[in-house]
């Protein structure tokens, strides 16, 4: 077989590659915004004295030019200079193995560019390729913009043309060896850490690697040195379970939300609405999940759902967000003798994220540790504004997670949230979101991820302060509309941790959420985190302050 040719890039040109969706729906609705970016991307670099050319042409067969798979993606490298600068610019989700591949071998520098749009979450992508790359040890650059023309970008690509590596400060982050932790949280870390290593936990995965998202796995060397174990299943069990169990069974499940207050908007058109065959699918799901976590003995389970199951059944958003909720309808064994973990959240890591699972797994503990409110969530980290009411002064984070989040999260717990169905760009089989906004409160954030080397790498943990604020529900609409009206939300301030300090850090597209009764003690939950994941192996790295500005 030849070798395929590589032209090579000569004098100030820079390659630039535009990844996407598998889903070409998505492709195509977003591809304006991103042929939008680019126009704007090249005046910029046109400004400093380069031309940006595209690596793959835009494909009027399907109507966008985004790379759509892996296996387009190689095509792609096995035509770009490898040792020429490249620039990933991302308006929208991407799928971080369609280019990871060629992003690994590739010899020249490389930027990775977002927009900031709540409505085009090209900053949620990049962030997930960025702890993609960080896993895989690669040496990267990265920056994001409103418009491209503010200092802080044109300072990072000046550095970046000039350098081949634009590094950002971060005098938010303190290594824990830097800081003292309280003699107690210490001593009760080390404990759930030498329990949990000795007991040991299992970990549920129904199908690794959610949309291309090569940081959400954990290698299994890297987690069993926490005690805990994954126990490998498929999507297609859980769609098998699912199809045992009785209609009466499910439709429970329905009547015991409603008792509740929880509002399922429902119409007849299967394609535009939410309908109750959906919600009931939904609650067979959710009774199936439990039944096979116990079957498994599973600690922490996470549901793929994309791809595969989307075209199977309705999303598994309702039923992640259920099982993350202490308060939670009843199921009954098969043989119907036992109620399963009656009164007990399933901690369930959306997306099958395992590092949130494993985040997700370790809040629990603490909190139940502690006393403190033990449901937990990720959310994606999917945009930021001032408030526009002008109610609140900070910088106010869009925290939304894709489709769920545990009701006691919400205002009003399970009467204060609902169900709309998730948008059939994404979710053709549709499905009902449980949906609601944040209470007010003092929550703990964090991070888990995996920074990669050429000696098997390592488990490191990001660990910071937040407040829930309440916002004007003018401005919370604002917000809904300019993301996805669908997901559940919550606005966050995190303490001494600006927008761009958090994006120059952060390694994922998600970050996961946990609240306390008072600030004092979330303060000690955090402590108490920080030990668990040190004692555990993990490097852990303190972000921003506590309340108030206060140090560590």
């Amino acid at each position: 077989m030849s070798k395929p040719h590589t032209p090579r890039v000569k004098g100030k040109k820079i390659q630039l590659v535009a990844n996407g969706d598998l889903r070409e729906s998505a492709n195509q609705r977003c591809w304006p915004e991103q042929a939008k970016m680019e126009e704007t991307l090249a005046r910029a670099f046109a400004d400093e004295g380069y031309e940006l050319v595209r690596a793959h042409p835009y494909k009027p067969e399907v109507g966008h030019g985004f790379i759509s798979s892996q296996k387009e993606g190689m095509c792609v490298f096995a035509g770009i200079d490898p040792k020429a600068p490249l620039v990933v610019a991302e308006c929208v989700w991407q799928y971080s193995h369609h280019l990871l591949h060629g992003l690994i071998s590739h010899q020249g520098p490389i930027l990775t560019v977002a927009n900031w749009s709540g409505t085009w979450p090209g900053l949620v992508g990049m962030l997930n390729l960025n702890g993609s790359l960080t896993k895989a040890g690669v040496k990267y650059s990265t920056i994001w913009s409103d418009d491209f023309t503010d200092d802080l970008f044109k300072k990072t690509i000046r550095k970046w043309l000039a350098d081949g590596y634009a590094p950002h400060r971060t005098p938010h982050v303190t290594k824990l060896k830097h800081v003292k932790l309280p003699s107690k949280a210490k001593k009760l870390g080390e404990e759930l850490a030498k329990q949990l290593q000795h007991t040991k936990a299992i970990m549920g995965v129904f199908d690794e690697g959610c949309m291309g998202m090569f940081n959400a796995i954990i290698p299994d060397h890297l987690l069993h040195q926490t005690g805990v174990f994954k126990e490998r299943m498929s999507q297609s069990a859980l769609y098998y379970e699912a199809t045992q169990v009785t209609d009466k069974e499910a439709d429970d499940i329905r009547w015991w939300m409603g008792e509740r207050g929880f509002v399922f908007h429902t119409g007849p058109d299967e394609w535009e609405h939410l309908t109750d065959n959906q919600v009931r699918w939904q609650c067979k799901m959710y009774i199936a999940a439990v039944r096979i976590a116990d079957d498994f003995g599973c600690h922490t389970i996470g549901i793929q759902y994309q791809q595969g199951l989307k075209d199977l059944m309705p999303a598994s958003d309702l039923v992640e967000g259920t099982l993350n909720n202490s308060d939670r309808p009843p199921v009954w064994s098969r043989d119907h003798y036992r109620i399963i973990r009656d009164g007990e959240p399933i901690p369930h890591f959306n997306e099958v994220d395992e590092c949130a699972g494993l985040d997700g797994l370790l809040t629990y503990r603490i909190h139940k540790a502690l006393g403190q409110p033990v449901e937990n969530t990720l959310h994606d980290l999917r945009w930021g504004d001032f408030d526009a009411s002008g109610t609140v002064k900070d910088y106010v984070w869009v925290f939304l997670i894709s489709g769920s989040a545990p009701p006691a999260h919400h205002v009003g717990g399970w009467g204060g949230s609902d169900s709309l169905r998730q948008p059939n760009m994404y979710f053709p089989k549709g499905g009902g979101t449980l949906r609601g906004i944040a209470k007010p409160g003092e929550i703990v954030w964090s991070r888990i991820y995996v920074e990669g080397d050429n000696k098997g790498g390592k488990l490191c943990m990001d660990v910071g302060r937040a407040g829930v604020v309440e916002l004007p529900q003018s401005e919370t609409d604002r917000r809904w509309q300019a993301t996805t009206y669908q997901w559940p939300i919550m606005h966050a301030v995190t303490y001494g941790v600006d927008r761009d300090k958090m994006m120059a850090k952060h390694q994922a597209n998600h970050i996961q959420v946990a609240y306390a009764n008072s600030a004092k003690e979330a303060d000690e939950a955090a402590y108490v985190k920080a030990a668990t994941a040190a004692a555990l192996g993990l490097e852990v790295h303190f972000c921003g302050s506590r309340k108030g500005g206060k140090d560590w």
